[in-house]
């Protein structure tokens, strides 16, 4: 099979380490993390992790295989059938007065890490299939619609921190394509404008920050729940609402500042053992990493995130079309997204949006979906080189002078 020679001659082995490190990490931070969830099963996570991480490699070198550029056929069914799933789950069982998951019985499925991949496949094939109208204003509203429709959908979940994240994808995949960057300038200054608006609003509701707005109290033009207003603004003071909606907050500074250089030791954080840290196998998973490995050990985490993300954006820039590329992006922007919020939360410079960390926070569908992503990455640079690939030619669509935004004969 030369096909599969090729492959696996042209895949990047340094990317596929790195990813293999991160998941060693998260296996070994995770058998600590989840001793104490469940009395008498201290390792039912863990074990429960191993598979997802297994199954995760599978669907890495799947998706790695899979000839992205076959995406074009069928991407409006992928999308729609995301935004099926997004509707499907509103009447599953509700779980923690949330409509997120289906109950598969082996596994809690969530739709919503799966509309996030579906989003940047149909933005990807979308942006190519309107290059020659990529500087209309027909093709932002589109592909802004495109991105909306999701968001308000898992927005009313509720999960604002997933809905954030399909709009964090949604920008750079914009720049990628080509799209002007004064475009993108007066979005970016049009969100400025209303944080700053909801920044005086509150200011003035909350006394200085200093008091939570009771639910009488809050505006009834925002969309908002409560406890969602109170995770917003409670990073700015948790002392606001120590028992309560700034209880994680405090207590994940207290755990990351006590872990000084080096750490507790494996299995030795108070915070995290003593169960005083609450999510620390999920969303939190960042501060067990830093008290038990202290700041050189989340450095050394940190670390082979940013060479993951490096390699990737490598990766985006040296894609032998602009699918690729904007995949690639796509996959990136999730994932250094999710990984700036998540560890701004745990330190406290960032509100407490429920966005786990990727590779590292315990949870199947997250694990499948980020390794799929990440997958396809890995077979974007499978293919930059001009080879015979599973019996199909492939040639450079871009000329040799093509940049970012140029045009390609799609």
């Amino acid at each position: 099979m030369p096909g599969f020679r090729s492959a696996i001659r042209n895949t990047d082995w340094l990317f596929v380490f790195l990813i293999a490190l991160l998941l060693a990490v998260n296996l070994a931070v995770l058998k600590s993390a989840s001793a104490n969830v469940i009395a008498g099963n201290e390792l039912y996570f863990f074990k429960r992790q191993l598979i997802w991480v297994v199954v995760g490699f599978a669907a890495l070198f799947a998706a790695a295989f899979f000839d992205y550029e076959q995406f074009q056929r069928f991407f409006g069914v992928l999308y729609g059938g995301s935004l099926l799933l997004l509707i499907a789950v509103f009447f599953a069982q509700a779980k923690n007065n949330a409509h997120r998951w289906f109950n598969l019985g082996f596994m809690d499925f969530q739709p919503s890490e799966l509309a996030k991949l579906a989003l940047i496949i149909a933005l990807a094939c979308f942006f190519v299939l309107r290059q020659d109208k990529i500087k209309h204003w027909s093709t932002w509203l589109i592909a802004g619609a495109l991105t909306v429709v999701p968001m308000l959908l898992i927005f009313k979940e509720p999960d604002l921190g997933t809905a954030l994240v399909l709009f964090a994808v949604f920008l750079p995949m914009l720049w990628m394509a080509g799209v002007p960057p004064k475009v993108i300038i007066a979005i970016l200054l049009v969100i400025v404008i209303v944080l700053a608006a909801l920044f005086i609003i509150f200011w003035d509701i909350t006394e200085g920050f200093t008091v939570l707005p009771e639910k009488s109290a809050m505006p009834s033009y925002l969309p908002l729940e409560q406890y969602q207003l109170k995770r917003l603004i409670i990073f700015i003071n948790p002392d606001m609402d120590p028992l309560d909606s700034g209880y994680h907050m405090i207590q994940s500074r207290v755990a990351i500042g006590s872990g000084g250089l080096y750490g507790k030791g494996f299995e030795q954080g108070t915070q995290v053992q003593g169960g005083f840290l609450p999510e620390h196998h999920t969303d939190f998973i960042f501060s067990v990493v830093g008290e038990e490995l202290g700041f050189v050990g989340a450095s050394v985490v940190l670390g082979l995130y940013l060479l993951v993300l490096l390699r990737a954006i490598w990766i985006a820039f040296r894609a032998k079309d602009l699918l690729g590329s904007l995949i690639a992006t796509g996959v990136v922007a999730m994932l250094a997204f999710q990984i700036m919020v998540n560890v701004g939360m745990t330190i406290g410079i960032m509100p407490v949006t429920g966005i786990p960390l990727p590779l590292l926070s315990y949870g199947g569908s997250g694990m499948i979906v980020n390794m799929t992503a990440l997958g396809l990455v890995l077979g974007v640079n499978m293919r930059r080189k001009q080879t015979l690939f599973f019996g199909g030619d492939r040639y450079d669509r871009f000329s040799k002078t093509h940049k970012r935004g140029g045009t390609a004969a799609f």
